[in-house]
Order: structure tokens, then sequence, then C-alpha cells
């Protein structure tokens, strides 16, 4: 075979891999509403920066006559790009091949790009889609997903880790994602669940739709799986560019330094008189933040989940910090279970990544109750508490009104600082226990 030929050959065979398991499945996802893999991988890089790896890689299994059931590929597509120029790794897997169900092979393919980015040190997406294990390869897909999970794991801290959930993600595929640092999930297309709504019904007799079980309203408000909630694909992979901008490639590395034109000196007369005169009047703690930050841009992350206390990104004269809130709109900005445990991963999440810390205070203690006594609030509050006091970057914490008892501990006080207790000045018009409005300058 002459060059020409084994160029033509090649050509043919990437063809025929970019179809992925045949132009009719393609056209069932275009009827639902849904992109393809590799749609959803040009939406999201940069034009012409995917490389892609394994293209012809197929699976292994003769049982159950999967023998008569090979696409190249095997159901996940995955490689390399940049993303406003800044090196990323992906992998995005794709429903028209058997379901997008996980083989030994795929998770081979998998497991292989989660390696380079710890390696090369750049930003790992995943780009969810999938039936779960592929039951004819039994403990073979099992493996595979422990494999991932323990790559998860190894990359926490080291590189961020991006999952976008486009369809199904049910069973032990759930995990890898839970493992990741952020969760995006498309409304009325993609579901989270261990157990679906037939063996819920089965077994414990309540009768619950996909949406009401693992939809992703229901996980970005109740159990905080999800960070966002996307009314599109399209919105969904915007949102992570955007979180991308505010984020190192890994833990070695700083965010990138954006110039800033929003001077640093620039007078606010919203801040003179957004706390009110009345102690326990709320006020929106977001205004606080947008008067104060670049542009009055808030990059907020988990609204709909326990909106009490507020987490996200922002930037100062261009560096991009992490802000966490007390939100008096809210519950009066008192702290609970949910708001600790969201507290708290934010802060390590930033201390990982070299993230300065803005904490902005006006707490009037914890929620009280039997069902936060009985849920672990002593256990969860320390978590938050504890995620401070490790935190080795900038921390900076304003008090706006109050910050009463323990939760004067947990929300970033000077005393959880060593290094800050020595060498830290308080500035306002009250003492440390917040009886009045003051500030303290890390």
């Amino acid at each position: 075979m002459d060059t020409k030929k084994q160029l033509d050959h090649l050509l043919q065979r990437r063809a025929e891999a970019r179809l992925g398991g045949g132009q009719d499945r393609i056209d069932k996802q275009h009827a639902a509403g849904r992109l393809t893999a590799r749609e959803r991988i040009d939406l999201l890089l940069d034009a012409d920066s995917f490389e892609e790896f394994d293209m012809f890689k197929t699976h292994r299994c003769h049982d159950f006559g999967m023998e008569k059931s090979v696409f190249p590929g095997d159901g996940v597509v995955t490689g390399h790009g940049t993303i406003a120029g800044r090196l990323v790794y992906l992998y995005a897997q794709d429903f028209t091949v058997l379901g997008g169900s996980l083989s030994e092979t795929m998770a081979e393919k998998i497991c292989k790009i989660m390696d380079l980015a710890m390696k090369n040190g750049a930003p790992l997406i995943g780009l969810n889609d999938s039936g779960g294990a592929r039951i004819q390869e039994g403990i073979e897909s099992l493996a595979g997903f422990s494999e991932i999970f323990l790559r998860n794991v190894m990359a926490s801290g080291v590189v961020p880790q991006i999952s976008v959930i486009l369809g199904p993600c049910a069973g032990g595929a759930v995990y890898s994602p839970a493992l990741t640092d952020f969760v995006v999930m498309e409304r009325n297309s993609s579901y989270m669940f261990l157990t679906g709504p037939k063996v819920v019904k089965s077994v414990t007799h309540e009768d619950v739709t996909v949406e009401e079980l693992g939809g992703a309203d229901m996980h970005s408000s109740q159990s905080g799986i999800s960070d966002y909630a996307a009314s599109s694909t399209e919105d969904a992979l915007d949102y992570i560019k955007r979180l991308l901008s505010f984020l190192p490639q890994n833990n070695f590395e700083s965010a990138a330094v954006i110039p800033c034109t929003d001077p640093v000196n620039r007078h606010s007369d919203v801040l003179a008189s957004i706390v009110p005169n009345n102690p326990n009047a709320a006020y929106d703690m977001k205004t606080v933040i947008t008067e104060t930050v670049d542009h009055g841009e808030f990059f907020e992350i988990k609204e709909a989940f326990a909106p009490n206390l507020l987490v996200g990104f922002a930037r100062y004269n261009g560096v991009a910090v992490g802000i966490v809130a007390n939100q008096p709109a809210y519950l009066s900005g008192v702290l609970d279970i949910d708001s600790s445990i969201k507290g708290a991963r934010f802060v390590r999440f930033c201390d990982c990544f070299n993230i300065p810390l803005v904490t902005f205070v006006d707490v009037p203690g914890f929620l009280p109750g039997t069902a936060q006594e009985y849920g672990g609030a002593i256990r969860n509050g320390a978590k938050i508490l504890y995620a401070y006091a490790e935190a080795t970057v900038p921390k900076v914490t304003v008090i706006t009104r109050k910050a009463y008892g323990g939760a004067y501990c947990v929300m970033s006080s000077k005393q959880s600082d060593e290094e800050a207790r020595q060498h830290s000045a308080v500035i306002g018009g009250s003492d440390l226990q917040g009886t009045g409005q003051c500030r303290t300058k890390r």
C-alpha cells in the first residue's frame, strides 16, 4: 500500500471514529435536544486546539456477543486543548456508543488523561454522559471505576478538577464527580443518584421522579453536590470558562493577575449606609461584596445551596481571591450544618491553590435546634474552623456588624491564625467580640 492509500485509509478511519455510535444514534441525540461529545468539546475549547488521544482504541470483551459491537474510541473522547489559551485535559463520554457505558478500555483512556493532567500540571475537565458500568464486562468495568476514583483522590489539591453532568450519571459513576472540586449540571437533561426511582419505589415505597430524586435543581439547592444548575449545555460550558479564569493551573502556581482599570481608591456611598441602624434589620451582603471588588464582578459558587453563607471568586486590583461571607438577608446569616460544610470545602480549595481569602462577617451565631444538634452541628461547624486555621494563604477578615459566640471563632478570627494573631491590627469602632462595627486587617 503506497503512502497516499495509507493516508486515505487513516482519514477514513478517523471519519468513522468521529461518528461514534453512528449517524442514527447521533440523530437520536440531537432529537433529544442534546449535543454529541465532540460537539461539546468544540464548544468548550478554543478553535482547532483539541488534540485527541487513543481515537481507535476499542474494547476487549468477547462475552455476550460484545465482539459484534465494536466502535473506535469505545465511548469516550479524550485529549487536551486550550481554553483562553490555557492548557486543559479533558474527557467527554459519548452516549451514542453503548450508552456511554464504562468499559475496561474506556477507563484506561480516562486514567491516561488524568495521569497526564497531574504530570503536566493542568486542569482536568470531565464531560459526563454515561449509563454507568458496562454490565457485560462485570468486575472489569467496576475495577475501571475504582482506578478513576483513585486518580481523583490523587489529583485532589494538585490540579483543579471540574465535572460537567450533561446526561445520566447513576450508581458508582456518581462518585468521580463527587470527588472533584466543582460540579455543574444541566437542567432537565442530567441527573445523579445512587439508586433510581424504581429501586426507591420497590424498597421504600416512595413515588419520586428522576428530577426530584437527582435533578440539577435538587442537587444545587438540597444536597449541595452541584455548584451550578445550567439552563443549557452552552450555559454550563460558559460557566466552566468563567470559573477557570479565577483558578491557577496547579497547586504550584497562582491565578493570573488581570490588568485592572477599576481604581483602588474608588469611593462608594453605598457602603456608608448599607448596614441598617436597627441591629435586627437585614441587608444584602452581596451588595457589600460587589461594591468592593473589581468592577462589581462576584462569581458565586453554590448560590442556591445554604444561601445564608456566600462563597465565590472575585478580584481586587486584578488579583483573584476567594470570598466567604455571611448573608444577613437569609436566616440572619446564621451558621448551620450545610453552610459550615459549604464554607469549609471552599476555604480548603482556595488554600490548596494559593488563592487569598477575604471573609465578610455578620453572624449572630449557630442555628439552634434538635435537628442541628442531632445532625452534627458541632462536628460540621468544626470543619470550617479547621479549614480556616489550617489555611496558609493570606486572609483578610471584615466584620461589618457583629460576630457572636463560637461563630466569631470559626469565621476566620485572627486568633485562629498564629502568624496573623501576632501581627494583625484591628481597625474599627469596637472590640474583637464584634459588639459593634469593626474590621480586622491581616
